[in-house]
């Protein structure tokens, strides 16, 4: 199964997460990952959106296209680096 069809379909702005959101559950980050890849919300509206910096954006995209939905659980963050280090 791909993590997209875990997070299901993100058709508009309104099935994202809301703005004032201040916990990032594993979903709720790869909805946002799947509505820019989708072009339903540009990567700098996104960062705007939810006061992310594109590094972090990127560091959620990177991580679940290496591991899956696990990669976005912010307990395996440190794992996951040290990885990318070795590689």
């Amino acid at each position: 199964m791909d993590w997209l069809d875990v997070v299901g379909p993100i058709v508009s702005l309104d099935s994202l997460p809301p703005p004032d959101t201040k916990r990032w559950v594993i979903r709720r980050k790869a909805e946002v990952v799947a509505a820019v890849r989708a072009g339903i919300i540009t990567l700098e509206d996104a960062c705007r959106r939810y006061t992310l910096s594109i590094e972090e954006f990127l560091s959620w995209q990177r991580l679940v296209d290496s591991h899956g939905l696990p990669g976005l659980r912010v307990t395996r963050l440190q794992d996951y680096r040290d990885i990318e280090k070795e590689r």
